[in-house]
């Protein structure tokens, strides 16, 4: 249940998607804790040894940068990255930007390629997110575009995703005006309205593909 506004009206509205099923969430559950866990336990310590040597010879710092995150139901959680930036005091109320200052230059290579966002496969393990659902903000921009978009926090009925449709369908990066989060809120809207397992394969598929070939908007 969510309210909606109906012209200055809120209006109690119910909505039944198919994640409000208790077995298409354990579907989606028992493909998350074996997804993670096979990536956790199979490349990942490999990827963590180079990256992690990397950021400490390149730029002073941890290895890990954490932020809280908004997750399902609004709850907040620490969500883990590579450490792309240098450390700052305004990594919790800006957003990176294309020629940003406070990136490395590794950190740069970390976040075009999304290797900077594999830590999160913990986050999903401890069941914080999930491999594929609405990407989690910040606390500031979920407190903002709440206030400003329509069924916003409609995109918090199910956990974040290390990966979305919004990201595989051209809305990635820095949102400079108002309708390009509110291209994103729709996308996740329709991900979640839609969601099927093969389609949560195949935004999988397209995030790894998109990876591979480089993306204009991944900084």
């Amino acid at each position: 249940m969510y309210f909606e506004l109906l012209g200055n009206v809120p209006v109690l509205c119910i909505r039944q998607e198919p994640l409000s099923f208790a077995e298409n969430r354990f579907r989606k559950r028992v493909f998350d804790i074996v997804f993670s866990l096979l990536f956790l336990c199979t490349l990942f310590p490999i990827i963590y040894v180079i990256v992690g040597l990397t950021i400490k010879i390149t730029s002073p710092g941890p290895i890990f940068f954490k932020q809280k995150r908004s997750g399902e139901d609004g709850r907040e959680f620490w969500c883990y990255k590579f450490r792309s930036m240098k450390v700052n005091t305004q990594s919790d109320t800006l957003q990176a930007t294309l020629h940003d200052p406070r990136k490395t230059r590794f950190g740069n290579f970390l976040r075009k390629s999304s290797i900077d966002e594999l830590p999160q496969f913990i986050n999903v393990l401890m069941g914080d997110m999930s491999v594929v659902g609405p990407r989690p903000h910040m606390l500031k921009h979920t407190e903002q575009y709440s206030q400003l978009i329509n069924k916003y926090m409609v995109r918090h009925f199910v956990k974040p995703g290390v990966t979305g449709w919004a990201q595989v369908t051209g809305f990635r990066g820095e949102t400079h005006e108002l309708w390009q989060m509110e291209g994103r809120v729709q996308r996740d809207i329709w991900y979640i309205e839609h969601w099927t397992f093969m389609l949560d394969l195949y935004i999988i598929y397209k995030t790894v593909r998109n990876a591979l070939e480089g993306e204009k908007e991944a900084y």
